[in-house]
C-alpha cells in the first residue's frame, strides 16, 4: 500500500480561532498564525471562527463539552438561564442579548491567562498579540550582531542574550537589558595642559582604541568605559610628561607611547576591556616656546649646511692638490692639461694672432701662449 504525503496550510488571523478535527473528532485548537499540517490520509478538517464578540453554536458546545470538558471550560463561557431567570449579555460594555428562561448562549473566551511569575520572557505568539497595544507591563529590546546583551532581573545578572529580538514581562519585577558594543572604539583624549621636567608648559592630545572582551566583568567593574579610560590616560600622560624634559618628550615619542600603553593596559586588564592602541597624536607648545624651538631647529640646520659646504670645499681642494702632484710628476700629463686649457681659451675668443720670433716654430708659440708651470731657470 502506497501513501502520499499530503500537506495542508491553514491561516488563522488575529481575532480568530480554528477547531482542528480528525475524522470528525476534535484534535486541537489553532491560535492565530500560519499552520502547516501533515495529513497522511486526508483526515483533517479545520473550521475557522471569529471569536471577538461572536456566539458559538450551543449544540456544538454541548458535543464538545461531553467529549472534552477541559477544553470546553478553557475556550468558552456558557450562559444558561433557569426556569425563573433572565440574563442580559453585555459585550464590550454594551448589552446585546436578553435571554429568557431555559436558554443557553455560548461565547468564546478571548482572554489568555499567562503566569509570568516563573519566567519573564514573552513568548513569540503572545508578543504578536500585544505589539499593537504595548503598555507598561512589557519591555522589548533588540541585540545587534556586534553587541552583547546582559539581562538583569531585580538588579541580578541572569544571562547573556544572543543577538535578536527579546521581550519580557515587567509585572512585579524590574527588567533591564544592558547592551555593550563589542567593536573596537576610538577614544579621543583632548589637549591636556601640563608641565615638563624643565618647567615648560605644553598640551598633548592622544588617541586610544579599546574594545570590550568580557561584557559581564566590564559591567560589574566599570560604570562608563570611555569616561574611565579617558581619566586613566590623563593620569598616565601627566606622569610620563612630568618625568621628562621638553627635548625628551619631542624626541622620544615611540618610547612615550610604549610607556603609556603599558601603564594603561596594566590597569584595565581586570575590567574586561582591552586597549589595542594608545599613542600621542599632537604636542602643542606655547607661542614663545614654539618660536624658540623653531630658531634652534633653524640654527641646527644652518650649522649642518655650513659643515656640509666646508666638507665639499675641503674635498675639492684635496682633489686639486692630488691633480697638481700628478702633473708635477708626469710632464706628459701636464702638457695635456695645457692643451685642454688652450682649447677652452680658443672657444671663448673669436681670433688669435700669433707672431713668432726669429727661429721659433709653432710649438714654441703654443708653449708660450699657455703654460701651467713656470719654466725652470737655467
Amino acid at each position: 500500500m502506497t501513501w502520499h504525503l499530503l500537506t495542508t496550510t491553514i491561516t488563522v488571523k488575529d481575532g480568530e480561532r480554528a477547531l482542528l478535527t480528525r475524522n470528525g473528532q476534535l484534535e486541537r485548537v489553532l491560535a492565530p498564525g500560519r499552520h502547516r499540517l501533515i495529513d497522511w490520509r486526508n483526515e483533517l478538517a479545520a473550521t475557522v471562527y471569529d471569536v471577538v464578540g461572536t456566539e458559538f453554536p450551543a449544540d456544538r458546545y454541548a458535543v464538545l463539552k461531553a467529549a472534552r470538558p477541559d477544553l470546553a471550560a478553557e475556550l468558552f463561557e456558557a450562559v444558561e438561564t433557569g426556569a425563573d431567570e433572565i440574563a442580559i449579555v453585555s459585550l464590550e460594555g454594551r448589552p446585546v442579548h436578553l435571554m429568557t428562561p431555559w436558554q443557553v448562549r455560548v461565547y468564546w473566551k478571548v482572554a489568555t491567562r499567562i503566569d509570568v511569575s516563573s519566567d519573564p520572557r514573552i513568548d513569540a505568539r503572545h508578543l504578536s498579540m500585544i505589539e499593537r497595544n504595548r503598555s507598561a507591563v512589557s519591555s522589548e529590546t533588540v541585540v545587534e550582531n556586534h553587541e552583547a546583551g546582559l539581562l538583569y532581573v531585580e538588579g541580578r545578572l541572569i544571562e547573556r542574550l544572543a543577538p535578536g529580538r527579546h521581550a519580557f514581562w515587567t509585572v512585579g519585577r524590574k527588567i533591564e537589558v544592558k547592551r555593550l558594543d563589542l567593536r573596537p572604539q576610538a577614544v579621543e583624549i583632548t589637549a591636556q595642559e601640563m608641565l615638563t621636567k624643565d618647567r615648560i608648559a605644553l598640551r598633548v592630545t592622544l588617541t586610544a582604541f579599546r574594545r570590550v572582551v568580557d561584557p559581564e566583568r566590564t559591567v560589574a567593574t566599570v560604570p562608563d568605559v570611555d569616561a574611565w579610560l579617558y581619566r586613566l590616560v590623563q593620569f598616565a600622560i601627566r606622569e610620563a610628561v612630568a618625568g621628562r624634559t621638553l627635548d625628551e618628550v619631542l624626541s622620544a615619542k615611540a618610547a612615550l607611547d610604549a610607556e603609556l600603553r603599558d601603564y594603561v593596559r596594566a590597569r584595565v586588564a581586570a575590567s574586561g576591556v582591552e586597549v589595542t592602541e594608545l599613542g600621542v597624536k599632537d604636542v602643542i607648545l606655547p607661542g614663545e616656546i614654539r618660536e624658540l624651538v623653531n630658531k634652534v631647529v633653524e640654527a641646527e640646520r644652518g650649522a649642518k649646511a655650513n659643515l656640509i659646504r666646508r666638507q665639499e670645499e675641503t674635498a675639492a681642494t684635496r682633489s686639486l692638490l692630488n691633480t697638481a702632484r700628478l702633473m708635477e710628476e708626469n710632464p706628459l700629463l701636464l702638457r695635456l692639461k695645457e692643451l685642454e686649457s688652450l682649447e677652452r681659451l680658443v672657444e671663448k675668443v673669436g681670433r688669435i694672432d700669433l707672431h713668432a720670433g726669429h727661429g721659433e716654430g709653432l710649438d714654441a708659440l703654443l708653449t708660450r701662449l699657455v703654460r701651467l708651470k713656470a719654466p725652470e731657470s737655467a
